[in-house]
């Protein structure tokens, strides 16, 4: 005689939600929903739409405004002008910095505090850096005119920022002053952490100072290179202190770039609606490069 087991209620057990991190990031959430993307959709809502110069929208229009700052003559200027300030600031940047980080590695009396006033440029506060630039590059009573009046290399004042053939470039060294602190300090670290193993075992295979640069100190070191140039990409691109305060986009608009053209648009021209789609341009740009920067840096975690 067989006994067939009778089945009996089956019961499935609810899993309950775990509130606890919604708990504890909730703060973040916040600051994240009110200061990035509440002002991100705002700026897209505007750019599709007539603002008044007291930030009222007015109505929807679509890509109209899209449409007039593209169409209008200055915009590829402002693109041009765009590209040449960011790559040629952090191309000098980089290069410098990496001469500099590779200066600083080696052993010299006073290593460390000439490492700590490597970082005063970085440190200090950018409109501090345009004041003082501003003086340092007066025509008339400049210090950059006054020494090199003195020396002969000159035989009249330079205007270096009111001339349209010296103020971009008179920008985008001061930048590089600036800036090269960060790539020094960023590559010096990553050749710090080359271990001494790999570049002691190269030397005894019989490699010289240039095999050891170029397959031991180089592979190691490209990674974070290649992230601390996309970062600034994006700094830089974004940057308009130096050049707000000191050209304020001039002369004969030599110095615009597109961020500086939506700030001027929108809040000096009172074009909210254009000043915003000038930004959504250049954040659709970024985007990019923070695709970039996000898959190095996943690439270098995995690593």
């Amino acid at each position: 005689m067989t006994v067939q087991a009778t089945a009996g209620p089956v019961r499935t057990e609810r899993r309950r939600f775990n509130w606890a991190p919604v708990v504890y990031l909730s703060p973040i959430i916040t600051l994240f929903l009110v200061f990035i993307v509440f002002p991100f959709a705002r700026g897209i809502w505007f750019s599709l739409s007539e603002v008044s110069f007291l930030g009222e929208v007015q109505g929807f229009v679509g890509i109209t405004n899209y449409v007039s700052i593209i169409g209008d003559d200055l915009f590829g200027r402002f693109a041009i002008t765009s590209v040449i300030w960011t790559v040629g600031a952090v191309s000098l940047q980089l290069a410098v910095g990496a001469l500099g980080a590779f200066l600083l590695n080696q052993r010299f009396q006073l290593r460390g505090a000439v490492r700590g006033l490597a970082m005063i440029p970085w440190a200090t506060p950018s409109v501090l850096v345009a004041l003082m630039w501003l003086w340092i590059l007066e025509p008339n009573n400049g210090l950059l005119n006054k020494i090199l009046l003195g020396v002969g290399i000159l035989d009249e004042p330079v205007a270096w920022l009111g001339s349209s053939d010296t103020a971009l470039s008179t920008l985008i060294l001061i930048d590089v002053w600036q800036g090269v602190p960060f790539f020094m300090v960023m590559i010096l670290a990553a050749l710090q952490g080359v271990p001494s193993e790999l570049v002691e075992s190269a030397r005894t295979d019989g490699a010289g100072n240039g095999g050891v640069l170029r397959h031991v100190i180089l592979p190691y070191i490209l990674p974070t290179v290649f992230i601390t140039v996309v970062l600034r990409l994006i700094w830089t691109a974004n940057y308009i202190d130096l050049t707000y305060v000191l050209t304020g986009g001039g002369p004969a608009y030599a110095t615009t770039t597109i961020p500086l053209a939506s700030y001027l648009t929108a809040y000096k021209g009172g074009s909210f609606g254009e000043g915003a789609a000038y930004a959504m341009v250049q954040a659709a740009v970024l985007a990019v490069m923070v695709v970039v920067y996000v898959r190095l840096t996943a690439r270098g975690e995995r690593r």
